[in-house]
């Protein structure tokens, strides 16, 4: 019988909002959709910058659970404009997966995400 393992950043919507910001059940980790915000809930400015923190985010994770970008199998992108979306990805994904980056992503246009001035959310499922 597997046990959920959890990781959280105490960020005050948390609690509010009912989750935590990533399960382990097995040798699969599920993160919670991560947003551009620094460990004091503040967003970065602009698309580009959202993404690199929303990774950084994702990375300290994953580091949790003595992971990696390698790891990741799945990311789920939603960003409120699709071509700096697209082109902010391709620059942050290279600086997050490398040049051999080999994951199944899907990038998704949406009209609002839960924070004023937020751009982008990054879901992930990675594996170890």
């Amino acid at each position: 019988m597997s046990t959920k393992e959890f990781k959280t950043f105490n960020m005050p919507w948390e609690k509010v909002y009912g989750y935590v910001q990533s399960v382990k059940n097995g040798n699969t980790v599920w993160i919670s959709g991560q947003l551009g915000h620094d460990m004091d809930g503040n967003l970065t400015d602009g698309m580009e910058n959202q993404f690199r923190q929303s990774y950084r985010n994702i990375e300290k994770l994953l580091a949790e659970y003595e992971l990696g970008a390698g790891n990741v199998v799945e990311e789920v992108i939603y960003v409120t404009d699709m071509k700096e979306g697209f082109e902010s990805r391709k620059i942050t994904g290279k600086e997050f997966y490398g040049e051999e980056c080999i994951v199944a992503s899907t990038i998704i246009g949406v009209t609002e995400l839960a924070l004023p001035g937020q751009k982008v959310e990054i879901k992930i499922v990675a594996k170890s």
